[in-house]
């Protein structure tokens, strides 16, 4: 495990303490494959990435647990247009997603560009951006061409 998956495993699990909710073994398990996702896994994929470490873990564990961590705020769920929730734990810094349909492929990327086109098109609106979700689909461009 590399030090920034040890540091967003500890920071699951204080954001848990904090809240006050009791952290069994399985849910450290849970947290951890969280934090080690470097996707964003629907709860079938964190069952199995789970299981791996700990046979005993049942599949309405995962669902309990996911749960559990998105009311409490500490990951957030994602509905990519694939009838299936997928899930990250929560980011500290804002960032928006780029779906490649062919793949399921989910990029993470920041753009001020758009950031401010954002805040400038509520404000022509007469409003004030307070929050955004962006969720670009996307195909590759080669894609296209050989299609041609």
């Amino acid at each position: 495990m590399t030090t920034s998956e040890k540091k967003a495993t500890r920071d699951i699990e204080a954001l848990c303490a904090a809240k006050g909710m009791r952290m069994t073994g399985q849910r450290r398990i849970i947290a951890r494959v969280l934090a080690s996702s470097g996707d964003h896994p629907d709860v079938e994929e964190l069952y199995h990435r789970c299981a791996k470490e700990d046979d005993r873990i049942s599949i309405s564990t995962v669902y309990r647990t996911v749960k559990l961590f998105e009311d409490a705020g500490i990951i957030e769920r994602h509905d990519f247009r694939e009838g299936r929730a997928r899930y990250e734990q929560s980011p500290e810094s804002h960032h928006d997603h780029l779906i490649n349909l062919r793949t399921g492929d989910v990029i993470e990327f920041r753009s001020e560009e758009i950031e401010r086109l954002q805040s400038e098109v509520a404000r022509k609106l007469g409003y004030r951006l307070v929050d955004h979700r962006l969720e670009l689909y996307a195909v590759p461009i080669d894609d296209e061409k050989s299609r041609r």
